[in-house]
C-alpha cells in the first residue's frame, strides 16, 4: 500500500470513484454527493491536496485534505487542524477499513505540518458512518448547522453537518 498525491492523469478514475460512491449514497440515503466540478478536483491536485492509496498499481481509495475549513468549523477553524474530505473507495477494495489507514497516515501528516487535530464532517444522519468514524478514534461532536453554504458543494444545503475530531498525540 502506497499513499501519494493524485496527479492530473488520475482525474478520470477520481470521478469514476466519486460517481460510484454517489450512486451508493443515493441508494441508501437522502443526502448524497453532487457531481463535483472538475475545477475543484484540478485545484486540489494542483495544490497537492488530493490523495490516493495505491495497491498493486491500482487506485484503491481517494480523499482530499485542507488545513482550513472555516465555513464548516467556524471558530474552531482557528485550531491547527488537518481536514479530510470525500473519502471514496474503489469497490474492488471494499472491506479493508481504509479510514483507519487514512487516519494513521493523517496523524503523521498532521504532525509533519504542526497540526493538533484531524477533523472530518459528514452531512445528514448516517448512523453507520458516525459509528465507523468513532471506531476509528474520532470524537463525535454532534450536529452543526452551517451559517452559510455559499461556495460549498450542494449537498451541504440538504442537512446539518456532523462533526468529528481526533486530537493528535505529539
Amino acid at each position: 500500500m502506497i499513499i501519494q498525491n493524485s496527479t492530473i492523469n488520475d482525474i478520470d478514475e477520481i470521478f469514476r470513484l466519486y460517481k460510484i460512491a454517489t450512486d451508493f449514497q443515493k441508494s441508501k440515503f437522502f443526502v448524497h454527493w453532487p457531481e463535483f466540478k472538475r475545477e475543484l478536483i484540478e485545484t486540489e491536485i494542483g495544490e497537492s491536496r488530493q490523495w490516493k492509496m495505491m495497491i498493486d498499481g491500482r487506485i484503491a481509495c481517494i480523499w482530499a485534505t485542507t488545513f482550513n475549513d472555516p465555513q464548516i468549523w467556524g471558530e474552531r477553524d482557528r485550531d491547527p487542524a488537518l481536514y479530510i474530505h470525500r473519502i471514496a473507495t474503489n469497490p474492488d477494495f471494499r472491506g479493508n477499513n481504509f479510514v483507519a489507514r487514512i487516519v494513521e497516515w493523517a496523524e503523521q501528516y498532521a504532525r509533519e505540518n504542526d497540526k493538533s487535530y484531524i477533523r472530518m464532517d459528514t452531512i445528514g444522519e448516517n448512523r453507520g458512518l458516525i459509528e465507523h468514524y468513532k471506531k476509528c478514534g474520532f470524537e463525535y461532536l454532534g450536529y452543526h448547522k452551517l451559517d452559510s453554504i455559499e461556495g460549498l458543494p450542494e449537498h451541504y444545503a440538504l442537512a446539518d453537518a456532523c462533526l468529528f475530531e481526533r486530537k493528535i498525540v505529539k
